[in-house]
């Protein structure tokens, strides 16, 4: 009967650990390649600001990060870098830096939420008619189904700073 409970407990463990695995490993097999260089030169020439995502935020982990430069114009925000890979990418504009999931979380309903990142080697993400880049100073990179904090970039002064 001993035997049965671990051979029963030891498989359990392993396709708790293979369904995480997939889960993790899906966005990257089914993303989408990344913009290519004419692309990215292109909003080179529209950009109004430019802001960096760094590895070592607060709010940053081993497996929630995000680096590069990101590009900011009246149409659409672009991301030269990479991102740790994962699941339901969104982005968002926030009125302040951010850099945890908790500060994030108190300006949440605030911020504007821009459209979604598909792509872990760089991303064009077009920007909404009626959203304003001047209204807001901040990217932020958010796992919408797991209420994860991946990555921020300040792309300009807070209102405050500005006065």
């Amino acid at each position: 009967m001993g035997r049965w409970l671990i051979l029963i407990t030891t498989h359990l463990v392993m396709l708790a650990i293979g369904f995480a695995g997939g889960i993790y490993t899906l966005p990257v097999l089914t993303a989408p390649r990344g913009p290519d260089t004419a692309a990215l030169q292109m909003i080179a020439t529209e950009t109004l600001y430019v802001g960096a995502l760094v590895r070592n935020l607060k709010g940053s982990d081993l497996l929630h990060w995000g680096e590069g430069e990101v590009r900011v114009s009246r149409n659409r925000i672009a991301h030269l870098g990479r991102l740790a890979p994962g699941p339901d990418y969104k982005l968002y504009l926030a009125p302040r830096f951010v850099d945890t999931k908790e500060a994030f979380l108190l300006v949440k309903d605030k911020s504007v939420r821009v459209g979604d990142v598909k792509t872990f080697n760089g991303f064009i993400v077009e920007m909404p008619a009626g959203i304003d880049v001047r209204d807001y100073n901040t990217v932020v990179i958010w796992c919408e189904a797991f209420d994860q904090f991946i990555s921020g970039a300040e792309y300009q002064p807070s209102r405050q700073d500005r006065k």
